[in-house]
Parts: structure tokens; C-alpha cells; sequence
């Protein structure tokens, strides 16, 4: 196969008149930029050259063969990050059977008996569905009463469960059962849909045309926690072009012998990849979610009067942690039930391991204080908050007030990154930020305001621990129509955040989108 990758050399331009907006960089990853020596409130030129932001200031000259951008005074941002997505299934979602909202059984089977009807031939994927709010569980049988022969697999709008059909439970190669596929034996079984449904859109150039679409909200980075990635997933990507935004590879359990064969630690570009693509964090998955009632609480849930439960022992968590550790890896532990991230806690104590909360969603405020101890990070995606809600009301109702409790985090001096788990929730940087400004999406007053974010802490959070661009940055901005920094209420805030149009996106100094 032919490379179409892009040339080692890293570009440089001049951008005239651009509003520097006053980012506070993370104290705990600050980096260059923390402190600013130019006026955040008069249009500066900003020159880059060979992928760093060389110099800053008033009527810069133009050095030879450098082209050059006109800014006309918008406002100028570290590139943004998603700190958790699923690259594969988010590229896939797009062609599959869109169940969000659905509020019943028969509310899903309408919409797959439509499906179906159109045709044409083939296995139907769905996903979206959110069954805990339904008033009764769904069943293989009903399924197979409207499917037929067909394949027929619809995931939960969290991913920690799916609906399948006889046809695709035998196809891939699952004990029938009445009832869904859940947790570990749903992940394990994900990496074989392609042998039932084919490729199902994750050929390179659909992968570019999801990068293109997160350049256009101005991501420069993301962290790709897909399930089933092999050594050479991105080298083949890259060599077929869809090599654009920085990329974190993270591991599983299962690949974990792949990588670590390769010799690669945390941070290290991969094998056969340009610069743009590194080595990631270890995986671990250690509860459930709150949607399927299976992520670990220290008190049970008001309808069932269970707890949850761990996915792994305490003994085999702390090995996985250790052995990652001591390879260079940093560890990401999925973690939402307050009893998973306490257990996930003591395990990054004992073993010194350095990463990551993944959710965080229910705590309590002891263990926000040990993550700022421990220098844990809090990789949150405030977007799931609009989705649980209501779920949270009924399933935790005496401990809704220390779910996403995102102020707690901050105060305690925790290293709060956000994203959006995609495709549970969208990947776009700007909703998050405005659910973790006011905590509502709808008609309804905050969820909880006293656990939400300023709009200029959520910002920061948002910019991988970068503050304002200075000098020494990396040339990775996104150039904004409108200042990301809205006066007003709340909800005046997250209005102005989710309609941001991001002009220009540039990674390593090189244009990934352009609206000029």
C-alpha cells in the first residue's frame, strides 16, 4: 500500500490580529504558558515555525515562504482535547440504527421493524438505547419475532450491554440466552462484530472523516480507549492517510503483551507512525455502569437492594496496575460506583502506579482529597450527567448530590480532564464544557450547581494542561468566531459554548480545518 503520509517536515505560518484568551494552564501538567507577558485584550500576531509558537507580537514581520492567516480579531485557544473516546465505534455510529430516546421495548422494536423494512440485506446495528429507564427488560425472543434471519445487534447508549438476536448470538458464537449480553462478556465479545457485519465503516478514510469532523470543534488530541486495537491498527491507518489530530493509544488487558513486546512505555510514538501517534494509558475496566445497575457502590440501589460489583478482584487489579507501572504505562481505571473508585484508589497507593480516575462519576469527598494526593487525575465526561440524570433519582437517589462532583474535585486540587467517552456522548469538546457550566441541557434548573465548573475552569480542563499560547507552545490552537469565555448566567454560558463555530484548527502547525 502506497503511504499518503504526510511530510516529516512540520509547517510554519504567521496569524494576524488574534485575542489571546487567558487560559489557566494545570498546575500539575502546566507546561510553557502559564504565565503570559503579552495583553490578552489586544490582537497579537502569533508566528510558528517548525510546530512551535516561536514568537508573539504586535506587526510581526513575515519571514520568506511562510504563508500567512488573517484573524480579524477572533479569539485564539490552546487546541482542545477529548481525554476518552472510542475512535472505532464513534466512526461506526454514524451508520448505524439511531435507538437514543427510545422510551420502551416497543419503542426500540418500532424502530428496528423499520429498519428492517427498508432493507437492504443485512445485519442492523443500533445503538443508543438506555433500557433501565424502561418499564420492563428487553428479550431475545421478541427480537427474534421481528428479525427473522437477519442479524440484529442494538447497544446501550453506555456500551456495557447489547440486545442481540439467535442469528447474532450464534454468529458470534455466544450461549443462547433470553436476556442481553452484558459487562465483561459484551467487551470480550465487541472485537468479533467485524467478523459478523464486516468492516462496518472503519476503513481509514472513515476514521479521517471523524478526525475532520473533531478538527472542525477545534480537537487537536484525543485519547483513543477503543477495545480491540492491535499493534498495527494505526500504522495501517497512517499508511493509507488518515494520519491528522494527535492520538493516545491506549491497551487492554488482551493487548497488553502486543505493546509491551514492542518495548513501548507511555508517550512513545508507535511503531511505523509519524509523531502524531503515541503510546497510551493501560485500560482497566473495573466495575459496571450505572445504566445496566452494575457499577460498584459502597450502598445498594434503591430498587434492588445490590450493590453492584467489582470486575476484578482487588488482587488482580493491583497486579495489572504494578505490571503496567513498572513497563512505563500509565494506567486508566474505569471507575463509577464510590466503592470502585475507593478500591481503585487504594490500588494506586499500594502500587504507585500514575493515571487516571476514567468517570469518577459517584464519590465521596475523602476520596477526592486522596486523588489530589495520590497526583491521580480525574478524566470526567460532564456530558453523561445529562443522560443520568433521571436514572441517578431513581436508582441513587440518597447520593445524587456527590455524582459528577466536579467542584469538589477542582477545590481539592485534582487534575481534572474532560472528554466525552464517544459514542456514549458526542465528541465535541463544547458540550462538554457547557454540561460542566450548568449541568442542564433542557428546561430544568442545574442538576446539582454547586458541583459545576466556571466557565473558565472548564476551559482549562479542556486544553490537555496548556494555558494562554505563549511562546514555546506547540502549534496546536484553534482560532474562534466568538470569545469562549461568555459573560451572563449559566445557562447563557452553555448556550454560548454549544453554538461555538471554531474558524481554524491547526495541529503541529499544520491547517486540519479551516472555515476562513
Amino acid at each position: 500500500m502506497r503511504s499518503r503520509r504526510r511530510p516529516a517536515t512540520l509547517a510554519s505560518f504567521l496569524l494576524r490580529g488574534a485575542r489571546l484568551v487567558p487560559v489557566v494552564g494545570n498546575a500539575a501538567n502546566s507546561g510553557p504558558g502559564v504565565q503570559l507577558d503579552v495583553p490578552t485584550d489586544t490582537p497579537m500576531d502569533v508566528l510558528v515555525s517548525d510546530g512551535r509558537v516561536v514568537e508573539i507580537g504586535e506587526r510581526l514581520y513575515r519571514p520568506d515562504g511562510v504563508e500567512e492567516h488573517l484573524a480579524d480579531g477572533r479569539w485564539l485557544v490552546p487546541g482542545l482535547w477529548d481525554q476518552h473516546v472510542h475512535l472505532g465505534q464513534w466512526t461506526m455510529v454514524s451508520q448505524r440504527l439511531d435507538l437514543t430516546g427510545t422510551r420502551s421495548v416497543e419503542d426500540a422494536l418500532d424502530r428496528v421493524a423499520r429498519r428492517l423494512a427498508e432493507g437492504p440485506d443485512g445485519a442492523v446495528i443500533g445503538w443508543g438505547h438506555r433500557s433501565a429507564g424502561w418499564t420492563r427488560q428487553p428479550t431475545v425472543r421478541e427480537l427474534d419475532e421481528i428479525s427473522g434471519q437477519r442479524t440484529v445487534i442494538l447497544i446501550s447508549g453506555d456500551g456495557h450491554n447489547a440486545w442481540l438476536n439467535s442469528t447474532a448470538l450464534r454468529g458470534l458464537r455466544l450461549p443462547q440466552r433470553d436476556g442481553v449480553v452484558s459487562e465483561a462478556e459484551w467487551f470480550q465479545t465487541y472485537p468479533r462484530l467485524v467478523d459478523v457485519v464486516g468492516s462496518d465503516g472503519t476503513s481509514p478514510d472513515a476514521y479521517l472523516n471523524s478526525l475532520r469532523e473533531a478538527a472542525a470543534k477545534g480537537v487537536t488530541g484525543l485519547v483513543d480507549l477503543e477495545f480491540d486495537q492491535t499493534l498495527d491498527a494505526w500504522p495501517e491507518r497512517e499508511a493509507a492517510g488518515a494520519e491528522l489530530l494527535r492520538v493516545k493509544v491506549g491497551a487492554y488487558t488482551d493487548t497488553l503483551p502486543e505493546f509491551l513486546a514492542a518495548g513501548l512505555s507511555t508517550g512513545d510514538p508507535l511503531p511505523g507512525c509519524g509523531p502524531l501517534v503515541t503510546m497510551g494509558p493501560l485500560k482497566i475496566i473495573s466495575d459496571g455502569s450505572l445504566n445496566t445497575r452494575t457499577a460498584w457502590c459502597c450502598a445498594p440501589y434503591a430498587d434492588s437492594g445490590e450493590n453492584g460489583a467489582a470486575n476484578l478482584p482487588a488482587a488482580g487489579l493491583r497486579v495489572l496496575m504494578a505490571h503496567a507501572s513498572r513497563h512505563g504505562l500509565e494506567v486508566a481505571v474505569h471507575a463509577i460506583g464510590d466503592a470502585a473508585v475507593r478500591e481503585a484508589l487504594a490500588a494506586y497507593e499500594e502500587t504507585r502506579a500514575s493515571g487516571t480516575i476514567e468517570h469518577a462519576q459517584l464519590m465521596n469527598r475523602e476520596d477526592s482529597r486522596t486523588m489530589a494526593r495520590l497526583g491521580i487525575r480525574a478524566s470526567v465526561q460532564p456530558a453523561h450527567l445529562l443522560d443520568d440524570r433521571d436514572l441517578t433519582e431513581t436508582f441513587w437517589p440518597d447520593r445524587a448530590d456527590r455524582c459528577f462532583a466536579l467542584r469538589w474535585l477542582h477545590d481539592d486540587g485534582v487534575e481534572v480532564v474532560l472528554g466525552s467517552d464517544a459514542p456514549v456522548s458526542p465528541l465535541d469538546p463544547w458540550d462538554a464544557m457547557a454540561a460542566a457550566v450548568h449541568r442542564s441541557a433542557d428546561d430544568r434548573e442545574p442538576w446539582h450547581p454547586e458541583q459545576a465548573l466556571t466557565v473558565h475552569e472548564a476551559l482549562a480542563a479542556s486544553t490537555n494542561g496548556l494555558g494562554t499560547v505563549t511562546v514555546g507552545h506547540p502549534g496546536d490552537l484553534a482560532l474562534l468566531d466568538a470569545d469562549p469565555l461568555p459573560q451572563g448566567s449559566s445557562r447563557e454560558q452553555a448556550k454560548s459554548l454549544r453554538s461555538m463555530h471554531v474558524a481554524a484548527t491547526w495541529v503541529d502547525g499544520r491547517l486540519a480545518h479551516s472555515d476562513f
